[in-house]
């Protein structure tokens, strides 16, 4: 089983939650969060007073999936979030140990 952590423009969000469910993906939990990147953040004017914003607003999207699904979800994610530009994200794909759902005590690929 592999954790697959999507981080993501804020307007992507249903695009890439439209293209998850449409193979299969039907469980994850999506976060606000802000952070830069290469991007660095960027500067606004506010009456007339130029500030550097550091932390642009971001989706978080976590899912744990099968092994045999990593390369699917990763690619279904990137065709769905690209934007062309800078700051469209980035996708962590981690190992998971163990699994168990709270309910009913099933464990790992039954948890999911």
């Amino acid at each position: 089983m592999k954790r697959v952590e999507a981080v993501i423009k804020p307007f992507k969000l249903e695009d890439v939650k439209d293209a998850l469910a449409e193979i299969g993906i039907d469980g994850m939990t999506v976060s606000e969060v802000k952070g830069y990147g290469r991007q660095k953040g960027h500067s606004e004017l506010y009456r007339g007073a130029e500030y550097v914003v550091d932390f642009l607003p971001k989706i978080k999207m976590d899912m744990v999936v099968a092994e045999s699904m990593v390369e699917q979800v990763t690619s279904t994610i990137v065709e769905a979030a690209r934007t062309g530009k800078i700051g469209d994200g980035k996708i962590f794909v981690s190992d998971i140990e163990k699994i168990i759902r709270i309910r009913t005590g099933e464990t790992n690929e039954e948890a999911i």
